[in-house]
């Protein structure tokens, strides 16, 4: 298939951000449908909204990558029951088994369907910093999902990834060259892309955000970001991205809406310390240029106070 009729498909998604839609696939727990982005690469698309009961906490993206002698699953969702939706959609695209999950990072959402894959005897795939993350945190993270999405979390329990590595993790599977990739310090610890060099398609997992605004946590480090996409994640050169959060897309989106506004923020903020702004007026930069995107209510005061917070001291 050439480049043209890729991009064909790419434009016939879905457009737009979904935040005020609460569910956008009744018939399943899943907020959307599988949708094949390239052939043989699918993502289910979750809200770009915070988890609520309505989205049943899926509000990130589960992708599958199909091939002869199996599927890869790109993060285990945000539930045992997640993840149950999600295997339901693929055994109705595939007759192919999952023999491998792979897991963004620590967070939750990444890992809280554990429960599931590990049931099902698959090999479940992280960063050593995502799984000490998730070691760490993953209790919190339930007793969370538990109260926001109640009975929908009912079977989910924390499961440990159970291989992990540092650099990198590659497998060839019916022809298909997937790479799991380390590539530095970025939104939250072990944060990784999954890489098709041949199809030129990352799944970039929060490394790469678009239609929601990004948040920066207390561990997240704007600058180191900002270096890692420079160096490491750019010169991918990727045609297609399938991000953390919203609809696939292409680098000229997510760098707009990532690293650019991480430079936008680290301007904003640096010409407010050197005017002698405190942390308290520092809330309130001028955040302007991307009021539309979903969260931005939610995070952009707190994306700007961590940013005074890192750069006060620089």
């Amino acid at each position: 298939m050439s480049k043209s009729a890729l991009f064909s498909i790419l434009l016939a998604l879905p457009a737009g951000a979904s935040e005020d839609i609460p569910d956008q696939y009744p018939g399943s727990l899943l907020y959307s449908k599988p949708v094949e982005v390239i052939p043989g690469v699918f993502s289910a698309i979750g809200a770009t909204a915070p988890p609520t009961y309505e989205n049943a906490g899926h509000n990130n993206n589960l992708s599958f990558i199909v091939t002869s002698e199996g599927v890869v699953v790109i993060n285990s969702g945000a539930s045992y029951e997640l993840a149950q939706a999600l295997h339901a959609e693929i055994k109705a695209v595939t007759p192919q088994p999952v023999v491998l999950v792979f897991t963004e990072n620590g967070q939750g959402h990444a890992m809280l369907g554990n429960s599931y894959w590990a049931g099902q005897g698959v090999d479940i795939v992280a960063h050593v910093d995502a799984a000490a993350e998730f070691a760490q945190s993953g209790g919190q993270s339930l007793r969370a999902a538990q109260a926001r999405v109640k009975d929908r979390v009912e079977n989910t329990h924390v499961v440990a990834p159970n291989v992990t590595f540092e650099d990198s993790y590659a497998v060839t599977l019916g022809g298909v060259e997937i790479e799991a990739l380390y590539l530095g310090p970025a939104h939250s610890p072990g944060d990784i892309v999954v890489w098709l060099p041949a199809q030129s398609l990352v799944i970039s997992g929060d490394m790469a955000f678009h239609e929601r605004m990004l948040p920066i946590f207390d561990h997240t480090i704007a600058a180191d970001w900002i270096e890692t996409w420079e160096t490491a994640f750019e010169p991918l050169q990727a045609t297609y991205v399938i991000p953390g959060h919203g609809h696939p897309t292409n680098m000229d989106q997510v760098r707009r809406y990532t690293r650019d506004y991480l430079l936008y923020l680290r301007k904003q903020v640096g010409a407010h310390l050197e005017a002698g702004g405190d942390l308290a007026q520092a809330f309130y930069v001028d955040q302007s240029p991307y009021a539309h995107l979903d969260t931005f209510e939610e995070l952009a005061t707190k994306n700007a106070g961590r940013v005074y917070e890192q750069m006060e001291f620089e």
